[in-house]
């Protein structure tokens, strides 16, 4: 038996007119009925507002105004396609229609992702970048057991050297390298007295990463500087995608590229290339190292610009995912 899916909304005559059409075609070419109200889903209310009633049989599609005609016409030619691929057995065919109308738990689990999944991500992206910050909120409160751990857990994740880092409860926000040159701020050599963290190979490096601070200079946080800015900056479009509706078009290629990705490695590479004391090196690429504001403007364009080219092309394909498991869901009931 066909089955023929009709696009509806509450107070379509329309809508009711080719309910009525479609039963006095029940004789002719039986068929099970099922409707999808578009004012269930987003993506179909925006999609179909103009354009229910939307009758879809096998690969055919129709949108108002649609006769009696075009619908005894639809209804054939989907009756003869559906006759041919049976008669010839079509493995594909087959197993299509058996899946198409069998709701799984699969099923189940990828409909709730695909509506929930910003929310999913937002949440995450905020326990993620939010338990960082909290390290040194539980240092400064005195709780080191958990606040160690969380150092611990994100140091697989981020260098956590000192001097890169933000501070919270202390005298100061950073504490960058002298080598960095930033006026009016203690150095991390002032402020703590460990020296040489200016060689890659010092074993004072090391001493640097394991600082996590005292009641003097604060309590480091346990991401770096650049890394909570990217992360900070996903969080914040994620949250304006969500307000919106996730209306934002997806950003180009190029585009994240140049913005996003560029700034970023031209600061974090050249401060790195320039560290290494490559003499041929050093009179095109002198000794640099990096500042917090850098850092903070390069992580946050990262993490923007990829969560605008990122978030997007994952609604798209979402989108889809849904309006066909919707239809799915529809066909089951009606079974």
């Amino acid at each position: 038996m066909l089955t023929v899916t009709l696009y509806v909304r509450k107070d379509c005559h329309l809508c009711e007119v080719v309910r009525a059409d479609l039963a006095s075609l029940q004789t002719d070419y039986p068929h099970r009925l099922v409707e999808v109200d578009i004012e269930s889903d987003a993506l179909l209310l925006k999609r179909y507002l103009e354009k229910v009633p939307v009758v879809e049989v096998g690969p055919y599609r129709l949108s108002a105004p649609i006769s009696v005609q075009s619908l005894r016409m639809t209804l054939g030619a989907a009756n003869d396609r559906r006759s041919q691929l049976q008669s010839v057995g079509d493995p594909t065919y087959l197993s299509r229609v058996e899946k198409g109308q069998t709701v799984t738990g699969g099923d189940r689990i990828s409909l709730f992702l695909s509506k929930h999944y910003l929310l999913l991500l937002n949440l995450f992206v905020l326990l993620y970048v939010g338990l960082p910050v909290l390290a040194p909120v539980l240092m400064a409160r005195g709780v080191e057991g958990p606040a160690r751990i969380l150092y611990r857990l994100y140091s697989p994740l981020c260098h956590q050297f000192a001097f890169r880092s933000f501070f919270l409860f202390g005298e100061q926000a950073f504490y960058p390298l002298a080598e960095a040159e930033i006026q009016g701020v203690v150095s991390f050599q002032e402020a703590t007295r460990i020296e040489g963290v200016e060689s890659p190979t010092s074993v004072t490096r090391l001493e640097a990463r394991a600082f996590v601070g005292n009641e003097t200079v604060g309590f480091k946080m346990a991401l770096c500087e650049r890394d909570i800015a990217i992360y900070a900056a996903l969080l914040l479009f994620g949250l304006g995608f969500a307000a919106t509706g996730r209306r934002a078009p997806p950003l180009h290629w190029l585009v994240w590229i140049l913005a996003g990705v560029a700034p970023i490695g031209i600061d974090g590479f050249s401060q790195i290339l320039s560290q290494f004391g490559w003499s041929w090196l050093s009179a095109v690429l002198p000794y640099r190292e990096s500042s917090p504001f850098l850092r903070v403007l390069t992580g946050s364009l990262f993490g923007f610009m990829t969560a605008w080219f990122a978030y997007p092309n994952i609604e798209a394909n979402m989108r889809d995912t849904r309006q066909l498991l919707i239809k799915k869901f529809a066909v089951s009931r009606a079974s």
